[in-house]
């Protein structure tokens, strides 16, 4: 039996497992509507739902709680770096500011 040639092409693609299934699953797009966009917008909302996950990865978590689990898993410490980074620029860019700690505070996150 021969695979019909667009069968053939969702198996072999890169473009099914990294763009498409991605946008289908967590967007909630339709086939139609992938194939309606240009490549250039699935691109970009593939970029937004990317900046999106790792700017809520750590949503709910303390530092403290962050630094214990990096004791098993060194990555994470890295990852919420980057996650630190991205979600400090966007609430710059939204006018959000963090109040500045006092030093005490600073020597009780500190543990000094």
């Amino acid at each position: 039996m021969v695979e019909p040639i667009f069968v053939k092409w969702m198996s072999d693609s890169p473009d099914v497992v990294y763009l498409y299934i991605p946008l289908m699953k967590e967007l909630h797009l339709s086939w139609s509507e992938l194939k309606s966009l240009p490549r250039n917008e699935l691109e970009g909302l593939l970029y937004g739902l990317s900046q999106y996950t790792r700017m809520h990865q750590f949503d709910g978590y303390e530092e403290d709680e962050i630094g214990d689990m990096a004791k098993n898993k060194p990555q994470l410490r890295s990852d919420y770096i980057k996650y630190r980074e991205i979600k400090d620029e966007y609430d710059s860019r939204m006018g959000i500011r963090k109040q500045a700690k006092t030093p005490s505070e600073l020597r009780g996150e500190l543990k000094i």
